[in-house]
């Protein structure tokens, strides 16, 4: 999109204004210096965290408006240094009555073991096809994963996403729309359906099939997908790591062959703050993704944005939407000099930015994860 002289000015003015007014906005007065500490902050965050959900531990079940979900783990291994793993791993069925359901999800239990972390199987909230990714569900993966990180000590970079069959089919729509809370995610034996994979540019993930799984066309959708990702890679080298495995002579069942995922998965750690990001909306849309933020009322499946950070200088590709927030911390930029917003060749902004106290608050709750706790946005109007 070409952008006129006249609007790059006043797109550059709006994002002054919201760049420097932040503490304003806010309530601290401009002048009073910068002094909030993160490791104080999300020690509050974890207390209060810990305190709204700690009796899922011993309910061992959770509940938001008329959905619950029953929830089973257990830990493996001993505690590294830098805190735990997590593997949420999905079970099978869907489309079916609750028994088998209930069956399938007692089977996930003993499918696979990690040798270091919290092995946590998640009882789907529906008993139909989506069970896994109903748009409802986005919510209980979160809370799992911030009571995981407040009530059992899991680091939140070593969070990983897998499930079999109709956990499959969960994996390849939960990865991309969630990818920012993923170290990694496997897809076992699962359909893509019309999933877009483009999100997946920072997100490690593994695709597994039998090459005698023909029921929906599964090992032809699946090799499909493995070129996808290939071709990606080759187009953009430092993104779309994966292994693609479409195992001979295996059906539906591929007899615990893709228990290698496991160890796989266990090499990576989430980077929150990826170098570049590109953003394809899902079936469920999302206000914020790693490190950028969009106007919800705006988004819709398939509305792309695509952001990279190159020393102090932020740079917007594809855009669908007429905002673009960005927030910045000391790990994506120096912000002791000037930042620059660069919209192809033309400059939407250039300035030094002042961190907020508030800012940093505010966004730690909003998202529930302290690597999202920023103290400096750029709102860029397009």
């Amino acid at each position: 999109m070409k952008v006129s002289k006249n609007r790059v000015i006043a797109a550059a003015c709006a994002a002054i204004i919201l760049a420097t007014a932040c503490d304003r906005q806010s309530g601290n007065k401009s002048e009073e210096p910068y002094k909030a500490d993160l490791s104080t902050l999300e020690g509050q965050w974890r207390d209060s965290v810990h305190t709204a959900l700690s009796h899922i531990l011993s309910d061992k079940k959770i509940v938001i408006g008329e959905y619950s979900m029953p929830i089973w783990w257990t830990i493996y291994g001993d505690e590294p240094s830098d805190g735990r793993s997590l593997y949420i791993s999905l079970h099978g069925g869907g489309g079916a009555p609750a028994e088998v359901n209930d069956s399938q999800w007692d089977n996930q239990k003993k499918l696979y073991k990690p040798s270091e972390g919290v092995y946590l199987c998640p009882r789907a909230i529906t008993n139909t096809w989506d069970l896994h990714f109903r748009p409802e569900s986005d919510k209980f993966y979160e809370t799992i994963i911030q009571l995981a990180v407040t009530c059992l000590n899991v680091n939140p970079n070593k969070v990983y996403l897998m499930g079999y069959s109709a956990g499959g089919d969960g994996v390849w729509r939960l990865a991309p729309r969630m990818a920012d809370h993923w170290a990694a995610a496997s897809m076992m034996a699962g359909h893509p359906g019309d999933v877009s994979l483009l999100s997946l540019r920072n997100l490690p993930f593994m695709i597994w099939c039998g090459a005698e799984d023909h029921a929906y066309d599964r090992d032809k959708e699946c090799a499909a997908r493995i070129e996808e990702m290939d071709k990606l890679h080759e187009e953009d080298p430092e993104g779309y790591i994966h292994e693609g495995h479409i195992v001979p002579g295996k059906p539906h069942w591929m007899d615990l062959e893709d228990a290698a995922a496991v160890p796989w998965m266990a090499k990576h750690t989430r980077n929150p703050y990826p170098k570049r990001v590109v953003w394809c909306q899902g079936d469920v849309m999302k206000e914020y993704f790693y490190w950028l933020g969009v106007p919800i009322e705006e988004a819709k499946k398939g509305s792309m944005l695509t952001a990279e950070v190159n020393g102090n200088t932020i740079t917007i590709h594809d855009c669908d939407y007429s905002k673009v927030r960005i927030y910045l911390n000391e790990k994506l930029v120096d912000l002791s000099k000037p930042v620059v917003v660069l919209h192809g060749d033309d400059k939407l902004f250039e300035g030094t930015l002042r961190k907020s106290d508030s800012l940093m608050k505010k966004t730690l709750y909003q998202r529930n994860d302290p690597s999202y706790s920023f103290p400096c946005v750029i709102e860029i109007g397009l």
